[in-house]
């Protein structure tokens, strides 16, 4: 917190104030704006002049010239180059990577095969770019098996990989070495979340530690999910997640295996099934489809795919997937890409009304 010189106006005036106040070289960019009752307070850098108020009373009424406390902004991030350039030779830097997930307080990084001998400085270098960061992994092998996990090394900090994450307005406990989670999915639980519509039973037949289930509960008031994931470690996180957003009484954990769960005991209950298993979800399409309800519904299938027309050969595998189970796709709503996987290849999605 630090002390400052503030004017105080309405917030209806906010913006108007504030582009006067900056064409006066009067704000203050190293603190936050804060907020008082129907009041906006304005970090000033110094106590202005009799001339200068009457300046600013001129275009803006009632201002009232005040001192507060104020926090601090937070700091503009300092680049990995920048960072490690006194520590990895000048020609490896442009080998740095440029992008990695941050999950809660987890950093999971792909080191290029040419600085693998600098990990340790590269993990130390992000710590000391986001210090709340607790332990920075490095991937060491492809996501792969039925439970989605991949190898990791530590590489810097504590080596706690148990941790919290925010998205979207929910909380979720994961540990990325024991369940699969994507923060770049962000988006994607988001946009299903806001399909969904009230009075709809939705399943997740690869749930996870719960961010598609969690989300739509959390958004809507009368929905039912039923999530479904055959890892022990991820189901353990999805109960607690589920706790802990306080969606107990919507979401429906149940730990096994999707194709025999949906077939024993959720046949012909959904209006909408997610698919996001993009490596095996063709293999499941005959579960869909008994799951679906008789009268139709929406199937969220994902899968990964490359090269030119690479939606339109997904949707005829899809088209012909389900004709085989005796059902037709009466149309695909949505088609786009989720996120980049490799060089030209993609995990997508195409959202069907299957009848």
């Amino acid at each position: 917190m630090s002390k400052a010189y503030c004017l105080k106006i309405p917030k209806k005036l906010g913006e108007k104030a504030i582009q006067l106040i900056k064409s006066l070289n009067l704000l203050n960019p190293d603190l936050k704006i804060a907020k008082e009752e129907y009041k906006l307070l304005i970090p000033l850098i110094r106590e202005p002049s009799n001339a200068v108020m009457t300046r600013i009373k001129q275009d803006i009424d009632p201002v009232e010239l005040s001192t507060s406390n104020f926090q601090l902004k937070r700091k503009k991030t300092q680049t990995l180059s920048a960072v490690l350039k006194e520590i990895i030779p000048s020609p490896l830097l442009l080998s740095l990577p440029k992008s990695y997930d941050i999950t809660g307080q987890v950093i999971i990084i792909e080191v290029p095969p040419d600085i693998n001998e600098y990990e340790k400085q590269l993990g130390e270098g992000l710590i000391k770019i986001y210090p709340n960061i607790k332990t920075v992994l490095s991937k060491q092998s492809a996501i792969s098996g039925e439970s989605r996990l991949r190898k990791y090394k530590i590489i810097a900090g504590s080596g706690e990989t148990e941790t919290v994450h925010k998205e979207n307005g929910c909380l979720y406990h994961i540990d990325p070495v024991k369940a699969y989670f994507s923060p770049r999915l962000a988006f994607e639980h988001n946009r299903i979340s806001n399909n969904v519509k009230d009075g709809e039973n939705v399943i997740d037949m690869f749930a996870g530690v719960g961010p598609f289930a969690i989300q739509i509960a959390k958004r809507h008031k009368d929905v039912k999910v039923y999530a479904i994931d055959l890892n022990p470690d991820a189901f353990q996180f999805l109960e607690k997640n589920i706790k802990t957003n306080k969606v107990k009484s919507k979401v429906v954990p149940i730990l096994g295996d999707a194709r025999e769960i949906i077939e024993r005991d959720l046949i012909g209950t959904a209006d909408r099934i997610i698919m996001n298993l993009p490596k095996d979800s063709i293999k499941f399409i005959d579960t869909a489809c008994t799951g679906i309800k008789s009268s139709g519904g929406i199937i969220h299938y994902y899968e990964f795919a490359g090269g030119n027309e690479l939606f339109k050969r997904a949707k005829e595998r899809l088209r012909n997937a389900v004709l085989k189970n005796g059902r037709q796709i009466k149309g695909i709503v949505t088609c786009r890409k989720v996120r980049a996987t490799a060089p030209h290849e993609w995990q997508i999605v195409l959202d069907a009304f299957i009848h």
